[in-house]
């Protein structure tokens, strides 16, 4: 199989508006703080067109020189990679307190093995650009996404603080006071301290609001029940 089809613009053509229409997508996720935003959504459609275009294009040798004594199907080993990959990224995915991580890298890892499936098949230009573009969404876009959408990027801080009454009023309005938004909480009975009897509250807010985040911090270290702040 020759490294450039006589169709390149064809398959180009389609890799890059699969990428391009599955990215507006993301972009739209992103843009509601949901976990898979524009990276996921822009390599999951590009994995599927590249999936499409080997199943489509990737066997017209195979059919052209078919001896009519032997029959065997040659899609169904790809077809088993396809699906079982997804096991695979599945174990890259974490859920924690909320938070969902990995996505992006399952979402590669199942590129990946569209484009193993294309190279070993010979259709060296399309994994050769599939992977261009999976290159470009990891670490073109990822500076992007950190720029115009790190709003939705959790961080945690952890304030152990004696368990007073109003204690978690009064740290949940130092939070609101200078405009950072909690967007989960976490409240724990903590070992006595100085025998007083100690709670460590854990605040989920966006990540990117650094000026903020010090204002928050200041404001907790002027009261006198708070003990410890950790990022």
């Amino acid at each position: 199989m020759d490294f450039l089809p006589h169709d390149y613009a064809v398959i180009a053509g389609r890799l890059l508006l699969s990428a391009f229409l599955s990215g507006i997508i993301g972009v739209e996720r992103e843009s509601k703080q949901q976990p898979a935003g524009l990276r996921t959504h822009l390599l999951v459609g590009t994995g599927s067109c590249l999936m499409m275009i080997l199943s489509v294009t990737g066997f017209d040798l195979f059919i052209q020189n078919d001896d009519e004594n032997i029959r065997y199907d040659p899609s169904r080993i790809p077809s088993y990679v396809i699906s079982g990959i997804g096991f695979l990224g599945a174990g890259t995915i974490i859920v924690q307190r909320g938070s969902v991580r990995g996505l992006t890298t399952a979402a590669s890892i199942w590129v990946a093995a569209g484009v193993g499936l294309v190279t070993g098949i010979g259709m060296y230009y399309v994994a050769l650009l599939a992977t261009l573009i999976v290159l470009i969404t990891l670490y073109v876009l990822e500076k992007l996404e950190k720029k115009y959408f790190s709003f939705h990027r959790q961080k945690e801080m952890l304030v152990i603080a004696e368990d007073r009454e109003n204690s978690f009023k009064q740290i949940s309005e130092s939070f609101e006071e200078n405009g950072l938004s909690i967007l989960d909480f976490q409240i724990e009975s903590l070992e006595a301290y100085s025998d007083r009897k100690v709670s460590g509250y854990t605040f989920i807010f966006s990540e990117g609001q650094l000026k903020k985040e010090m204002e928050v911090i200041k404001a907790l270290q002027r009261l006198d029940f708070v003990y410890h702040i950790k990022i």
